[in-house]
């Protein structure tokens, strides 16, 4: 794609990156096939190179943000199918990091708009403040009907998205020692949404690493990867929140040293991962930063690596859905599903397999009409595979999932971990 950056916009090293990036888009239109909202809404501007033209035209005049270019990108679930499928390497994710900041700096939302998306970034990013609103969610659940008909759909979404019951206990900080002779040592990054709805996940993570010789440390000091304000185009913030993190993963590299950094929740993963590139520009934590990307893992990759498997197998049928964040951000694809196939699971594809569920992070609260298609889609596909249970690699497509059919939803760890000696995970325990 031709380009026509002057030179002084060029000398921004984002808007360098962005023309890179335009550049390397040769119009094939290979990613309106896999693109979800394209395929819902057959319009070319839901589409990864339609979003891309307008992304060119708003950067390239110096533009601020109008309604109808914020519409479209806001409804692009940042899922990155296009980029699988891409076959010019045209790296999306970045420039769409990139036009959701300028949009941040130079457009005004509604008020109510506003008001959701603040309310989002205080709340989500710290279990305890999510843990109090999901209890005052399943109270307001019955008001979800009537929000939904005077305009407060994203409020109707994030209620009926809410948990039915009380969430376990949060994960213990600091060392979780290995049982026997210690092979490794690896910290672990517990989530904000995996503490306050399912720490189950966390602490099943502790317990396969554990049982199989690896030390887990959990730093006291470690929060919010910063993903949520990032896909929201809030920089200061989420460059905050990886700054932080990778001072408290550095201390223990250097103290102690670690094999591994694993992430349970694979949208945490995919923004770890890319702290490298984030904060390439920043001279005190560019290498700090590139060192941290190198060491993140899924956990699913770390114990795939490790060997883990388990001679007594369990009579149950998972469906496994491969997050978007995870097969297309991260691309990892076999690992998850070797695990589960090796300690004694039967393991199903699902038919479209590569289109979201819908959750992306915080878009099935604010786009709940094109969530809700994707996730009834998402259900109809899984549910063909007439499995026991249904694996999933990230808690915001467990809960998705979860909010659209009756077949249990868990972690993949919890099913390693239960095949391993551990506890049946809470929701099969009727299954199982």
């Amino acid at each position: 794609m031709q380009t026509s950056f002057s030179l002084a916009q060029l000398a921004d090293p984002n808007i360098a990156e962005a023309d890179k990036i335009l550049r390397a888009c040769v119009h094939c239109g290979f990613c309106t096939a896999t693109c979800p909202t394209y395929v819902l809404l057959g319009d070319e501007r839901d589409s990864p190179r339609g979003r891309i033209y307008l992304i060119k035209e708003m950067l390239e005049h110096g533009r601020p943000a109008t309604k109808d270019v914020v519409t479209h990108i806001d409804r692009c679930l940042s899922c990155l199918a296009c980029m699988t499928t891409c076959p010019s390497g045209v790296h999306y994710m970045h420039l769409v990091d990139h036009a959701r900041a300028h949009i941040e700096e130079t457009y005004r939302r509604p008020l109510l708009d506003r008001l959701m998306r603040e309310f989002l970034v205080r709340v989500m990013p710290y279990p305890r403040r999510l843990r109090l609103a999901m209890l005052a969610s399943a109270i307001a659940r019955p008001l979800a009907p009537l929000l939904s008909l005077i305009g407060l759909k994203p409020l109707a979404a994030a209620l009926r998205l809410a948990p039915r019951g009380a969430p376990a206990a949060m994960t213990g900080t600091g060392t979780h020692p290995a049982a026997g002779t210690r092979r490794g040592r690896v910290a672990v990054l517990p989530g904000c949404a995996n503490e306050a709805l399912m720490p189950s996940i966390t602490q099943s993570t502790i317990r396969v690493l554990n049982r199989n010789g690896i030390e887990a440390v959990l730093p006291p000091d470690v929060g919010c990867c910063g993903s949520l304000e990032h896909h929201a185009g809030r920089e200061a913030g989420a460059f905050a929140k990886a700054r932080a993190n990778i001072d408290a993963w550095t201390r223990e590299i250097e103290e102690q040293g670690l094999d591994a950094i694993l992430v349970t929740l694979s949208g945490c993963g995919t923004t770890v991962k890319d702290y490298g590139f984030m904060l390439r520009n920043d001279p005190a934590y560019a290498a700090k930063a590139a060192k941290v990307s190198s060491l993140a893992k899924d956990v699913s990759q770390y114990l795939a690596r490790l060997g883990v498997t388990s001679a007594a197998a369990k009579p149950l049928t998972v469906a496994y859905h491969s997050a978007c964040s995870l097969q297309h951000g991260q691309g990892v694809h076999r690992e998850p599903k070797e695990l589960l196939a090796a300690c004694g699971f039967t393991v199903k594809e699902v038919p479209e397999a590569h289109l979201c569920c819908g959750s992306a992070g915080t878009y099935n609260i604010l786009q709940p009409e094109i969530a809700g298609r994707l996730r009834d889609r998402k259900v109809a596909n899984i549910e063909k595979t007439r499995p026991d249970v249904i694996a999933a690699g990230n808690i915001g497509c467990i809960a998705q999932i979860a909010s659209g059919t009756a077949i249990p939803v868990v972690h993949p760890v919890e099913l390693v971990d239960w095949a391993t000696g551990g506890p049946v995970p809470e929701r099969i325990q009727k299954r199982a």
